[in-house]
């Protein structure tokens, strides 16, 4: 079968493209297959086809022209294309109309964030953001990009800052630090639905940390493990974190989700992060293990940017603590989300010192 990417692409040299020049010689403009849908990241099949599949584009042109180049293309397009129909119903919109999404560059920026990248983002605003949500801009591929404001939208997100990262990431190892002794005395009490439970938590946390340690945004939850097997940190983890899941009881559970730590310090280590020796340490005198309480401990303290230093650790981006789909998929319900548990919790954090 073509893929959404193959079809989008043809679809854009073929007929939009065309059209578009034709109409308005000249004018600056972008197209890509940017959003949602199983396409953009290269992950759709046969099964993708039965809904929101098809002749889909996002055409990024000036405000002050976008709904009239919106109005030509539903009106100018053909009835179909390469056996496909031009217009066509949505589970978001259930009248049939072009799929040729027409919005300027910073209509797309806001739809998808909550905020333009090119306006600078600071802290806060990064840790509003979800992985899911920047692969809708930058994951899918650029067909034209005359006016060059996507690409600079697009390098805004490659990355965290220096700072924001080692914040992420030591929110990741102290939310396995809190958890990790639970599944053990859970499973040790007899509760093996309880310990499975936890664990479960634990193996998700435990594969964002590998996406963070590869500077590689997650996508949500139905992708996850696919574009965790393509991380080279997938090679020494996904065993132990298979064990993690799958083990007859907690002590192997525990042991693979170890070995699985282990491998992610290494990875650690290797792109010149502060690093303890070992991952994990005694919980106490009881039979379990914790994770080392250096390793947030030491991120933290190499961060140096003041505003992510007034930051209450171990709370982090608000995809490491909500999975919320009403809240994520939101994005201004997400960034106050965000701002709204990063304040609380830097009140609370300011009464237990006083």
């Amino acid at each position: 079968m073509a893929s959404g990417i193959d079809l989008a692409r043809a679809y854009h040299r073929d007929i939009v493209g065309p059209l578009i020049r034709r109409r308005w010689p000249g004018l600056p403009y972008a197209a890509a297959r940017l959003g949602s849908g199983s396409d953009v990241l290269g992950y759709d099949d046969l099964m993708s086809q039965d809904h929101d599949w098809g002749l889909r584009l996002n055409v990024l042109v000036p405000v002050g022209v976008v709904e009239e180049v919106d109005a030509y293309l539903n009106a100018a397009l053909p009835q179909s294309y390469a056996g496909w129909p031009t217009r066509f119903a949505t589970t978001w919109r259930p009248d049939a109309r072009s799929q040729v999404q027409v919005d300027s560059t910073r209509g797309l920026a806001v739809d998808r964030l909550g905020v333009d990248p090119r306006d600078g983002l600071d802290p806060l605003s990064w840790l509003g953001l979800t992985g899911q949500s920047i692969l809708e801009v930058t994951g899918g591929p650029v067909f034209h990009d005359s006016a060059g404001q996507l690409e600079v939208v697009r390098e805004a997100l490659r990355w965290y800052p220096d700072d924001v990262w080692r914040y992420v990431l030591a929110a990741d190892w102290a939310r396995l630090g809190e958890e990790l002794p639970l599944a053990g005395r859970a499973g040790h009490r007899g509760d093996e639905a309880g310990s499975r439970v936890v664990m479960a938590r634990l193996v998700r946390t435990a594969m964002h940390l590998g996406f963070l340690l590869e500077r590689a945004w997650p996508p949500y939850a139905k992708w996850l493990g696919t574009a965790y097997a393509r991380l080279a940190v997938a090679g020494p983890t996904t065993g132990p974190l298979s064990a993690a899941l799958k083990g007859p009881d907690w002590r192997a559970r525990e042991d693979g989700l170890t070995q699985a730590l282990d491998a992610l310090l290494v990875n650690q280590r290797a792109v010149g992060l502060p690093t303890p020796k070992a991952a994990t340490e005694p919980f106490w005198d009881r039979p379990f293990r914790a994770v080392a309480a250096q390793i947030p401990q030491l991120l933290i303290a190499d961060v140096t940017d003041p505003r992510v230093q007034d930051l209450p650790p171990g709370v982090g981006a608000v995809e490491q603590w909500a999975d919320s789909v009403a809240v994520l998929g939101a994005p201004h319900r997400r960034l106050a989300a965000a701002a709204a548990a990063l304040a609380a919790a830097d009140g609370q954090l300011r009464s237990t010192e006083a």
